[in-house]
């Protein structure tokens, strides 16, 4: 099937970080690819990438970076599809640095933005999901199911006391 999902790593360091993104994304049968592009050492790729996304069948872009986290918002600025931004931890400010280069977006050019860590990574693919399901009646289902699903798992714990 052809990608509607590019999920976009400014270095392929942040590959492992970024497997419970596709791990959800492969839960849903949502067909993505990843790339690594760089806002800052492969800034023309990036825009082209950007640009002919749309063309390319792409619907959601989910874009990852640490540090100066700019990938997610220069791929706003060329695509009219909607960006979702993963914050990387870094090891100098634990990920507060990409939080803020990633949230701290202009008017017009917006990009969702999730939490730093593992619960963000898979946030950013529910939250593709979600948008994909706009117009996907089979997706609204499945992300019910998995609502329920979870539902179930908590309440079972909750009487295991």
């Amino acid at each position: 099937m052809k990608p509607i999902v590019a999920v976009l790593m400014g270095s392929d360091s942040d590959a492992e970080s970024l497997k419970p993104c596709g791990e959800v994304l492969r839960e849903f049968r949502i067909p993505f690819i990843a790339k690594v592009l760089s806002a800052h050492r492969t800034p023309k790729e990036t825009i082209l990438f950007a640009e002919s996304a749309k063309k390319e069948g792409i619907k959601v872009i989910i874009a990852a970076a640490g540090g100066a986290a700019h990938l997610a918002g220069v791929t706003a600025a060329h695509t009219p599809l909607p960006v979702i931004g993963i914050p990387i931890e870094t090891s100098s400010f634990k990920g507060m640095d990409s939080l803020l280069s990633t949230v701290q977006m202009p008017a017009g050019t917006p990009v969702a933005t999730v939490a730093v860590g593992s619960g963000g990574v898979r946030n950013a693919a529910f939250l593709a999901i979600r948008i994909l399901a706009l117009e996907d009646g089979k997706l609204v289902k499945a992300l019910e199911d998995y609502r329920e699903k979870n539902r179930e798992k908590i309440l079972k714990k909750r009487t295991l006391l």
